[in-house]
């Protein structure tokens, strides 16, 4: 296998030098020079906004997935299409899955999978993640490549579990991208460990393509935590929706019996952490803003920010609204903002646009139990002491933590390092700060389709005065 990724080279890994403040980043800061900077336009009025939001990234990648292995057709209504969920089509093409795009829905039909075949994960977690399970029962040479950064993000709790599960995998010592999976048509089953202390996304990758090994699999968290819960519980309700029986037998195990998966037609939820932005600008620019269809019962990680952002003084109220399946959830802020104390090591990825609001807080706030963000696209953490702060902030990482006091802003260039989290929470800052310019905030389209365009459809819905 290559030693360099298919763009010709590896990028310097994201690090925490152990008792030093000195925190590396993944990316090269002199993209500046080139990249696209985007104006992040300045809220000139309370908010009154409604907006709706696409798709659940997470709820998409994992039903393409299970429709490739079911026993039927499946039909998704109102599917994700960003750059992750392309990715994810593209890797069951390759394989031989058949895959029906229209403009409102995606028909998988099932076909035998088979190589050789070649799979770009780009930067997409769910995609490297889940699919070498996946090619471990297609028959024939799966090939897995990806972005830069893909080469750096934790892969080998996976490859060592399907190791173990008697599938041939090389990755020339790296237990990482490039790689190549020789998939033998079937996987055994049985038990297994894992450490999915750094992502969930380790324990789901086995987890739904445990139906179709022949023993199906017991499987056990050997890691000392197991971060964002909300997206295994998203994957055991997934499975047990299509027919598949599984078991919790502690909180860190699960066995799931073998068996077909049944094909489904399904509504995909809205991307509840996509709401994280959107809200926060209620916060930021005060007055509200309504989301649609906001799920009754949902196991999404953002179920959790009316909560979240109650408790830094918000108001949420619901409304049931006839002939949908979910409430219109609305979010009222007088822009006085209240700082946090608080965990999110179970909703990791909201991290960002929570940290952007507690920088307009008038006291301090700690965010706790984040550790693993710094595995993400980039290593979160400091990128965000780094950007904050160019931005004036004070805002001090620790290994697992942030802690963010108040202070006055100022415009900049803000980085983004090819993560969408960052360009949402810089277009959240640039609402009350001028002359805050984004660097490349198409890497948005990772999850999110036209995030530009509904930022500024949402700023010209205004209170009228």
């Amino acid at each position: 296998m290559p030693a360099e990724n298919k763009r010709g080279g590896r990028v310097a890994p994201a690090t925490t030098d152990a008792g030093s403040n000195d925190l590396k980043i993944a990316g090269d800061l002199s993209r500046e020079k080139t990249a696209a900077l985007w104006p992040a336009p300045i809220a000139k009025s309370r908010l009154a906004a409604l907006v709706a939001l696409p798709g659940s990234k997470s709820v998409t990648n994992r039903a393409l997935l299970l429709g490739a292995l079911a026993d039927s057709p499946s039909t998704l209504h109102k599917p994700l299409y960003s750059r992750d969920s392309d990715l994810m089509i593209s890797a069951l093409r390759a394989l031989g899955v058949g895959v029906d795009q229209q403009p409102e829905s995606i028909s998988i039909s099932p076909r035998p999978m088979k190589g050789p075949a070649k799979i770009d994960v780009g930067n997409a977690g769910t995609v490297m993640r889940f699919l070498p399970a996946l090619a471990a029962l297609a028959e024939g040479e799966i090939d897995f490549d990806g972005d830069p950064r893909a080469y750096e993000r934790p892969l080998k709790p996976v490859i060592v579990a399907l190791e173990k599960l008697g599938i041939r995998i090389e990755h020339g010592g790296r237990y990482s991208l490039p790689m190549r999976v020789h998939g033998a048509g079937a996987i055994e089953g049985g038990e297994i460990s894992i450490d999915a202390s750094q992502s969930s996304q380790f324990l789901s990758s086995l987890l739904l393509v445990a139906p179709r090994m022949k023993k199906g699999l017991t499987i056990k968290n050997v890691g000392e935590t197991l971060p964002s819960m909300p997206h295994i519980e998203m994957t055991l309700a997934m499975l047990k929706e299509r027919g598949v029986k599984v078991s919790q037998i502690d909180s860190y195990s699960w066995q799931v019996h073998p068996g077909n998966i049944q094909g489904v037609r399904t509504l995909i939820e809205r991307d509840l952490s996509n709401a994280a932005p959107f809200m926060g600008a209620a916060m930021i620019a005060g007055g509200s803003v309504t989301i649609r269809d906001w799920p009754k019962n949902t196991t999404q990680p953002g179920d959790r920010l009316p909560e979240i952002f109650t408790a830094m003084g918000a108001e949420i109220t619901r409304k049931k609204v006839n002939g949908t399946l979910g409430e219109e959830l609305t979010i009222t802020s007088s822009g006085s903002i209240v700082g946090i104390d608080i965990d999110l090591h179970e909703v990791g990825e909201l991290t960002p646009s929570i940290a952007a609001v507690a920088l307009f807080a008038h006291s301090p706030s700690h965010l706790r139990g984040i550790g693993h963000l710094r595995l993400h696209e980039t290593d979160r953490l400091a990128a965000l002491e780094r950007e904050f702060n160019n931005l004036g902030a004070q805002v001090v990482a620790h290994s697992d933590s942030l802690e963010i006091f108040p202070a006055a802003l100022h415009g900049g260039i803000f980085h983004t390092y090819e993560d969408h989290r960052l360009a949402t929470a810089a277009a959240m800052i640039g609402l009350r700060v001028a002359n805050l310019q984004v660097e490349n905030i198409r890497t948005t389209s990772k999850t999110f389709p036209d995030f530009p365009g509904l930022w500024t459809t949402m700023l010209q819905q205004v209170e009228i005065v």
